[in-house]
């Protein structure tokens, strides 16, 4: 089967044509529905994802796997591929979310600063909610000891010049159902999964 597609590059008006060879709508859906509960965890999971929605009259490959979700990311269906690591489960129980109010004309030097510490899993910005919420910069540290993520994050603190910023260390109590987003017809927005 062929579909064309336009897709719009974010510089300009321009669009570009692509006309590739993809999978029928039915077996779209079936690949977007087995996305949503992960990738198999084998040493080809785009080679078992075709055999499950291969049939008969359209066979399907694993380069056609690969295919389809790109094209999705290009698209803008999918904007993140990457894996939920159930961290509690391995023994990481002392989760701390650092917020930082951090000048708007610093916080990206900041951020970036902060994205390359090894002890930061992840960072990212957020609005502020003023007047209660002053914070716009938010990083999670995660460890098996409380006062080892304490001291962590002293040592963040003071290595990156930061003690004059307000923050709050705010620990996890508790941890949520963690999962991809969801984007089936079942679901009127897509939903994100929460993570700590």
């Amino acid at each position: 089967m062929s579909l064309s597609i336009e897709v719009a590059v974010s510089k300009g008006q321009s669009h570009h044509d692509f006309s590739c060879s993809l999978l029928s709508k039915a077996q779209q859906s079936q690949l977007r529905g087995l996305l949503e509960k992960g990738l198999p965890t084998t040493s080809q999971p785009y080679q078992h994802l075709a055999e499950q929605i291969s049939n008969v009259n359209n066979p399907v490959n694993e380069n056609m796997v690969i295919e389809q979700i790109s094209l999705w990311q290009e698209q803008g269906l999918i904007r993140r591929f990457g894996l939920v690591v159930k961290h509690r489960k391995l023994g990481f129980n002392a989760n701390a979310m650092v917020v930082w109010n951090i000048p708007d004309e610093q916080v990206d030097m900041v951020a970036k600063a902060l994205s390359q510490c090894q002890e930061v899993s992840l960072c990212y910005r957020r609005p502020r909610r003023l007047p209660d919420w002053p914070y716009n910069l938010f990083c999670m540290i995660h460890g098996t000891e409380r006062e080892v993520v304490l001291q962590q994050i002293d040592g963040i603190t003071n290595g990156l010049s930061l003690s004059h910023i307000e923050k709050n260390v705010l620990f996890s109590t508790r941890a949520f159902k963690q999962q991809g987003a969801r984007y089936g017809k079942q679901h009127n927005i897509v939903q994100r999964g929460s993570n700590e």
